[in-house]
């Protein structure tokens, strides 16, 4: 049996959402005007806030995501770890410092700041609501992915605890209780996965028994009926006389000079075995209703090299349309990061520009740092005898589990915590949009400081029943795979713009309108038309798709750029002196 109900992990789970509803509460005094609700009146401490990045950042594709697609597919699961690192020497050197210097609450301000112009404000907002509920998208399935084995409980349930909860969180004490939520978060996660790190190097490597080779390397054929039961090898799916269930796999089928075990192993003696080892990979084929489990035998130096995923296939193959989908999105996640409204906004909950820049330092080397550990679990789930060959958002902490139902339970529960302070940053930036914006926009007039906030927890609130209602429907993709699609969004519409405002004069409210617009909508048809939309939303043949690959950034971002610059030179330029 892979999953049964963890009472430790729901107790652990329950203690903290329960301290971070405590949390909440007790520093919703602080969030009794627009600044502090906001953007916590610019008084988080730098170090706090560096840290709070980190939280903020290491989303569920981070970690549910990250590890999964290691433990399935090796390097390629990190090449998503360094495109997302990458993306933060954008943030440090290029917008950091002009965007505090430049806003108050949301993204809107920093592009309007020189220009006063409505449209701008608009397309801004309507930006940011649509980058923030893509990139919820994963954040929410994440959250449904932890439920089975922890309560044993449908997928639909654990997205609906979660939004309930983020929502909870939000509408009592806005960004003051997000960031320290967040903090907490950042924290707890980096601490827990060293922690699982060094228990991989202490176990190594162990072959597996040859007695036991014809049961653990068996195919697992996995079928839906037409009353919607689920068939494991034949077997109705359960824990009763005559069902069945999955069998965890992830076997070491040979190691160098032919030894049964390593024993421990240290950071660097950790790559040089799997490289000369042979692992048992699982692939997967459809037949009609059946999807079939196969083990299939790789060299470790395979595994240590790029281009087995599909969407990194462009690293090896000939075809111009792979290498078009690999470079496009690595552009996205090195483009986006600088680009997306939950982290763009944290920079006005410090005091000072020099407090921006050393928060932005402390979080690149937070997230580099757990970044490094995601390659160790990953490949320490993929030789743990504990993966679900279903589904590769469950391989952290599955492998947590073949050391210890506590570490299990600590592991998710830390799951349930970053799927939470990532959420609630994400609806922050969105209800700020909303109220801070939008409502502006359309009453002519800014709200008094007691309307702004209350606009802004009903925004959350409807943000909330979105996401789950879209965590839901999206509940078959890596979650990892779903976020490269936000950062995708993310850099087509805001990028271009905000760094076009920010550093070119000639620059025009109609031109960075035009660009946001351009570049977000273009982004939005290309995935909604794409392939893997095709066949892992519509139910439909992926070859039924005209859109050539499925990353849109290397044509997107391209346009939004273009956009600006051709519209900004053919009106003219209004620029006021406020900066």
């Amino acid at each position: 049996m892979i999953y049964e109900v963890n009472y430790t992990a729901v107790t652990l789970f329950t203690l903290i959402v329960g301290l971070t509803l405590w949390l909440s509460v007790y520093l919703a005094k602080s969030a009794t005007s627009a600044s502090g609700f906001f953007a916590a009146s610019g008084g988080i401490h730098w170090f706090v806030n560096g840290v709070a990045f980190a939280g903020d950042y290491l989303s569920a594709a981070s970690f549910l995501g990250i590890c999964g697609m290691i433990a399935f597919y090796g390097y390629d699961g990190f090449l998503y770890s360094i495109g997302y690192l990458a993306g933060w020497i954008v943030a440090l050197l290029v917008v950091a410092e002009p965007l505090k210097r430049r806003g108050k609450y949301t993204f809107a301000d920093a592009l309007d700041a020189a220009f006063h112009s409505r449209a701008i404000r608009l397309s801004a907002s309507i930006s940011t609501l649509v980058v923030s509920v893509f990139y919820l998208i994963p954040q929410m399935v994440g959250a449904g992915v932890l439920v089975q084995p922890l309560f044993g409980l449908p997928h639909w349930v654990g997205v609906s605890m979660v939004g309930a909860v983020v929502v909870a969180i939000v509408m009592t004490a806005g960004m003051v209780s997000t960031t320290y939520v967040q903090f907490l978060k950042g924290g707890l996660l980096v601490f827990f996965s060293l922690i699982l790190t060094i228990l991989i190097l202490q176990r190594g490597f162990t072959v597996v028994p040859e007695q036991e080779r014809a049961i653990r390397l068996a195919d697992q054929v996995v079928e839906k009926t037409p009353d919607g039961r689920k068939l494991i090898n034949g077997l109705p799916q359960g824990k009763g006389a005559g069902e069945t269930d999955l069998r965890p796999v992830g076997e070491v089928l040979e190691l160098p000079g032919g030894v049964a075990a390593t024993g421990p192993v240290g950071p660097l003696e950790f790559f040089r075995v799997l490289q000369g080892s042979t692992i048992a990979q699982w692939r997967s084929k459809k037949e009609g209703e059946k999807t079939i489990y196969s083990a299939v035998a790789t060299p470790g130096r395979e595994i240590l090299r790029p281009g087995n995923h599909p969407a990194f296939k462009g690293v090896r193959s000939e075809k111009w349309a792979d290498r078009l989908n690999f470079i496009s999105l690595m552009l996205a996640l090195f483009c986006g990061t600088a680009a997306l409204p939950h982290i763009l906004i944290r920079y006005y909950t410090v005091k000072d520009q020099a407090s921006a820049r050393k928060s932005t330092i402390v979080g690149i080397a937070t997230i580099g740092f757990f970044y490094i550990l995601t390659l160790y679990l990953g490949v320490g789930a993929m030789i743990s005898g504990a993966m679900d060959v279903t589904d590769s958002n469950m391989a952290a902490p599955l492998l947590a589990r073949s050391f210890s139902n506590l570490l299990f339970a600590l592991i998710s529960a830390v799951a349930f915590t970053t799927v939470l302070g990532t959420v609630s940053g994400l609806i922050i930036a969105a209800s700020g949009a909303v109220a801070h914006d939008l409502v502006q926009i359309f009453t002519g007039q800014p709200l008094a400081d007691q309307a702004k906030i209350k606009v802004a927890k009903f925004s959350a609130l409807v943000v909330g029943l979105i996401a789950i209602g879209l965590g839901i429907a999206f509940q078959k993709m890596n979650v990892n795979y779903l976020v490269g699609w936000a950062f995708s969004v993310a850099a087509s519409a805001n990028l271009p713009a905000l760094v076009m405002a920010l550093f070119w004069n000639r620059a025009t409210w109609q031109g960075i309108t035009a660009s946001i617009l351009v570049g977000m909508s273009s982004a939005l048809v290309w995935i909604l038309l794409s392939g893997e939309t095709f066949e892992n939303v519509y139910g439909l043949k992926a070859s039924d798709s005209y859109i050539p690959f499925s990353q849109p950034g290397i044509v997107t971002i391209p346009l939004a750029f273009i956009t600006l610059i051709v519209v900004s030179l053919l009106t003219p330029s209004r620029r006021s002196n406020a900066m």
